[in-house]
């Protein structure tokens, strides 16, 4: 579906992963809300109906912005009731990252911030998802991001999970939870390969197999043709891993709902 796409956007530019096309404010508004061109333009012009301006002269571009995590919330309700009840991740999983201080809610808009950190533990990467039931979904990388520390895991063998979603790196770990803290993963908050790359660095192990996990779809597996191929000189074993959906969070959405199903009829015989 259109409303599931990936977008990226950096100052007054924006790109769709999944599409892989992009543009600026104007397209942004024709693409997503549907506007014709006037209506774009008077609405990026606060109601003025194209009123002129005139041109800036000498304008110097402005410096770039610092990285900054944006404040925390007092708790995480809001996350976890959207990551639960909505998404189907376990519990367990998310505490871990929360305890871990790469996942948290944010206090102003209450979205999940999924942080990236470097060698060093520090935040370099934070990827915000809103926590709403209603509308487009709402995803995007806080500016300033370096876009090389995006959300992950670093685990102790040499089996490395490339995913392009943060909630498809936990839907995955929620769905196949053995030992899952052994293995390592990364959510490269769309199909860039420079995440992958730095893990190869970060990684206790050397990576002997790469699982790439993207999306069921033609942008995801195009992604992995690139990404296969440039690992490559690696030598480590490459696998394909497609979910039979989609995405790996439609796959865990799926599992729950029907085992929800079974279960409804054995509580309603235990309740007689």
């Amino acid at each position: 579906m259109e409303s599931d796409h990936s977008v990226t956007i950096r100052g007054s530019s924006w790109y769709d992963h999944a599409a892989q096309r992009g543009g600026g404010p104007v397209s942004f508004l024709q693409n997503f809300y549907r506007m014709s061109y006037p209506d774009a333009m008077r609405t990026l012009l606060g109601g003025d109906g194209g009123k002129a301006y005139p041109a800036a002269r000498n304008l110097e571009p402005e410096p770039a912005k610092a990285f900054a995590l944006p404040e925390r919330n007092s708790d995480m309700r809001r996350v976890y009731a959207y990551l639960i009840q909505q998404r189907h991740i376990d519990k367990d999983v998310i505490t871990h990252f929360a305890k871990a201080r790469l996942l948290y809610e944010d206090a102003k808009h209450h979205n999940c911030v999924f942080v990236g950190t470097d060698e060093n533990g520090v935040p370099r990467h934070a990827h915000l998802r809103s926590t709403n039931s209603y509308g487009a979904a709402f995803r995007i990388n806080v500016e300033g991001s370096d876009p090389r520390y995006s959300f992950h895991h670093v685990g102790r063998d040499g089996h490395l999970f490339v995913f392009e979603a943060p909630i498809d790196m936990l839907s995955y770990i929620s769905l196949h939870p053995d030992r899952w803290q052994e293995h390592s993963y990364v959510a490269a908050c769309g199909t860039s390969l420079l995440p992958v790359q730095q893990m190869a660095g970060m990684m206790q192990e050397r990576i002997e197999r790469l699982y790439l996990c993207l999306d069921n779809d033609d942008a995801g597996c195009k992604a992995c043709e690139r990404m296969a191929e440039a690992a490559e000189p690696w030598g480590a074993e490459i696998v394909r891993l497609l979910p039979e959906r989609k995405d790996w969070n439609d796959d865990l959405v799926v599992q729950a709902e029907e085992q929800e199903e079974v279960q409804a009829p054995c509580q309603q015989l235990c309740g007689m």
